[in-house]
Parts: C-alpha cells; structure tokens; sequence
C-alpha cells in the first residue's frame, strides 16, 4: 500500500537533500534514513528538518531524543507529521 503522506515525504527527502540519483521508489518507507538505508548524515537532518517545517508547520527540536525517533525512517517522518496535523 502506498501511503500519499509517505510518498509526499519520500519526494521532500529528494527535493531538499537534491538526492539526483534516488527515485522516489526506492526508498523503503520503513529504511532507516540515517546511516544505512538512505546514508543521510547531521547536514541532512537539518535541511530536512526545515523542509518539513516549511511544508508541514511542524517543529522539530535537533537535541531532542524524540526527534531522533521520527527521523528513523520515512514511515516514522510521515506518523509524526500526520500526528502534528491532528494535534
């Protein structure tokens, strides 16, 4: 099943990180985004974090363990985003 919030985020992850060489099916939502997986490092985090602000209003602490969670994957990013929009 192809989650619409998760295809939206995969598509972020692309457009912000500019990742020209990754489609966004080949990302598997439950990957881990950091190290292995997708291989995004602290610069990454950050870009991202304030594409998903811009695009979703949500707000992510960089010190914040929670954070690290809802980094872990893009099926994490998408429950997190979909949580704070119903918040």
């Amino acid at each position: 099943m192809h989650d619409p919030l998760e295809q939206e985020i995969k598509l972020l992850i692309i457009e912000a990180l500019n990742l020209e060489d990754v489609d966004a099916a080949d990302i598997d939502p439950e990957a881990p985004l950091f190290v292995d997986g997708l291989g995004l490092d602290s610069i990454d985090a950050l870009e991202l974090g304030l594409a998903l602000q811009k695009r979703y209003g949500v707000t992510l602490s960089a010190e914040s363990e929670e954070t690290r969670r809802h980094f872990a994957s893009v099926r994490a990013l998408a429950g997190f985003v979909a949580a704070s929009r119903t918040a």
